[in-house]
C-alpha cells in the first residue's frame, strides 16, 4: 500500500515541519501551522538507482557557463507602456507573472484590457474561476474591448485547465485566480496552502515547457500581503502588486521581485469609465495643488525606478491633548518619521514631543527611498510655525543621524524634472549640486540641517 504523506506548512512563511508546534520557527508567528495531505507516493516510484539513489536521466550533459548563449529573449508587449515598464520591458516567453492587490484594485480588468488587445495578434486562452463566462463578456463590453479572438474558460481544476491549454497551444495563458485551483490529488480546500503552492507549480511547469506567458491573479490579505505560502513568490519569475484603494482614482503597479528587469519600477494608471488608462506624465497629476498655498504643504522629487517623480508631502503638527503625542504617517515609513522628528530635536532645536505630527504624501505614493528625509522635515517645520513654504520650492536629500545631508542617486536628473515643470528654487545636498543650475532655477546647496532651516 502507498503511504500518504503529510506535513505541517506555516501560512505566513510557508515553512514546512514534520509534526505540529505552536510557534513557526522560521517567522515567529504563532498558531499558523496547519496539517497539509500530500500527494499519494507511487510504489516503487523512488526505486534508487546506483550510489546517488536517483534514476534520472543520465545522459544530460552539463554546459559551461561561458558557452551560454547570450542572445536576448525576443518580449511581447502587453500594449500598455507602463506596464511594459514594471515588467522590464515586456512580457518575456515561458515566464510566470503573478499580479496581486486589493480586492477592486483592478487586477482582473488590467488583465482583461491587456488580454482583449493581445487576442487580435496572439492566441490567449483566458481561464476565470471567480466569474461566470457572461461575467466577463459583459465587463468586456462595458469596457468596449474587442471580444473576437479571445478564448474563454471558466474552470477552476487544474487538470483540465492543462488539458485544454496542450490543445490549444495559446502564447499566454490567464489565471484567474490562483487561489481558486485546484488538483484533484490534493485533499485540502482550494485557496489552502499545499493547493495555492501545488496548482501554480504545475501551471508553472506546463509554462517553461511550452514557452507559454503565464499571467497569476493572487488575492491579498488584510495586511496588504499576498496571500498563501510565500513559497509562491519563489516560483514565478514577477510578482507586481497594483496598488490603490476604492476611494482613489489612480493605482500604482510596483514590482516586488523580477527575474527580468528592475524591482523598483513605478506604473501609474488611472481608473475609468473605459477601465485602466495608463498616465504617462505622473508628475502633473500629483502636483494638482491650491492655488493658496498652505502651511506644511512641500514638493519632493523621488526616483522611481528610471524616472523622477514630483510628488507633495503634507504635513500637520498640532498640540497634542494626549500623555503620548500621536504619529500618524501615510506614504512614508512611520519608524523613519519618528527618527527624523529626533534628528530635528537635537540637530535643528525644534521640539514636537508635545505635538500631534501628522503626514501624507498626496495621490497615495508610497515613497520608499530616503530622499524624501529633507523634504519631510521642511514640511513639519512649515505646519509647527505656521509659515507657508514657497510655491517654486523643491526638496530632496537624505538626513543622517547627525544631521548631515546626504546625497542621494540622480541628483542632476531629479533637478532638471523640477524645472521642467516649472519650480524655480530648489534645496539638495551639496553633492547633488549642478555645477551649472538649469535655466531659471536657483539651487541651494547644503551640508546640515541647520544649513537648510537658514535656507528657507
Amino acid at each position: 500500500m502507498a503511504k500518504a504523506k503529510s506535513a505541517f506548512v506555516c501560512t505566513e512563511c510557508g515553512a514546512e515541519y514534520r509534526k505540529w508546534q505552536g510557534q513557526c520557527s522560521s517567522c515567529r508567528e504563532w498558531n499558523t501551522l496547519s496539517e497539509v495531505h500530500l500527494a499519494s507516493a507511487r510504489p516503487g516510484g523512488g526505486a534508487a538507482s546506483g550510489r546517488s539513489g536517483y534514476a534520472g536521466d543520465l545522459s544530460r550533459e552539463v554546459i559551461d557557463l561561458g558557452n551560454v548563449d547570450l542572445s536576448e529573449v525576443p518580449r511581447m508587449s502587453s500594449t500598455f507602456a507602463e506596464f511594459d515598464r514594471v515588467l522590464g520591458g515586456g512580457l518575456v516567453p515561458g515566464s510566470a507573472v503573478l499580479l496581486g492587490g486589493n480586492p477592486g484594485a483592478g487586477k482582473s480588468t488590467l488583465l482583461l484590457q491587456t488580454a482583449c488587445k493581445l487576442a487580435q495578434q496572439r492566441r490567449i486562452v483566458y481561464v476565470t474561476g471567480e466569474e461566470s463566462l457572461s461575467q466577463v463578456a459583459m465587463r468586456a463590453h462595458r469596457l468596449q474591448l474587442p471580444t473576437n479572438g479571445l478564448k474563454m474558460l471558466a474552470e477552476t481544476s487544474v487538470e483540465t485547465i492543462l488539458a485544454v491549454a496542450e490543445r490549444e497551444q495559446p502564447e499566454i495563458l490567464v489565471i484567474d485566480s490562483i487561489q481558486t485551483m485546484h488538483l484533484e490529488d490534493i485533499s485540502s480546500a482550494p485557496g489552502g496552502v499545499a493547493q495555492v503552492r501545488e496548482s501554480a507549480a504545475a501551471l508553472t511547469r506546463f509554462a517553461k515547457k511550452t514557452n507559454t506567458v503565464l499571467l497569476l491573479v493572487g488575492h491579498v490579505t488584510k495586511d496588504g500581503t499576498l496571500a498563501g505560502p510565500k513559497v509562491l513568490e519563489h516560483m514565478i519569475d514577477a510578482s507586481l502588486l497594483l496598488e490603490g484603494g476604492a476611494d482613489s482614482r489612480f493605482r500604482t503597479l510596483r514590482g516586488q521581485k523580477n527575474r527580468f528587469g528592475a524591482v523598483n519600477e513605478l506604473g501609474v494608471f488611472a481608473m475609468l469609465e473605459q477601465g485602466l488608462k495608463e498616465v504617462k506624465n505622473p508628475s502633473a497629476i500629483f502636483l494638482s495643488r491650491q492655488e493658496e498655498q498652505a502651511p506644511g504643504s512641500l514638493v519632493m522629487v523621488v526616483w522611481e525606478g528610471t524616472r523622477p517623480i514630483l510628488v507633495e508631502v503634507q504635513a500637520l503638527v498640532d498640540e497634542s491633548a494626549l500623555g503620548n503625542p500621536r504619529r500618524v504617517a501615510v506614504g512614508v515609513d512611520q519608524n523613519r518619521l519618528a527618527m527624523l522628528l529626533a534628528v530635528l530635536n537635537r540637530h535643528g532645536g525644534l521640539f514636537t514631543g508635545d505635538q500631534d505630527v501628522f503626514l501624507n504624501v498626496v495621490g497615495g505614493v508610497k515613497v520608499l527611498e530616503t530622499s524624501a528625509d529633507l523634504a519631510v522635515l521642511l514640511s513639519v517645520v512649515s505646519s509647527l510655525q505656521n509659515r507657508a513654504l514657497p510655491r517654486e520650492l523643491v526638496v530632496f536629500g537624505e538626513v543622517g543621524l547627525s544631521g548631515e545631508i546626504r546625497p542621494v542617486p540622480s541628483g542632476q536628473e531629479r533637478i532638471a524634472e523640477a524645472a521642467k515643470h516649472g519650480f524655480q528654487r530648489a534645496i539638495v545636498p551639496r553633492a547633488n549640486a549642478p555645477k551649472q543650475p538649469p535655466k531659471g532655477m536657483e539651487v541651494v546647496a547644503v551640508d546640515k540641517l541647520s544649513d537648510a532651516l537658514d535656507a528657507l
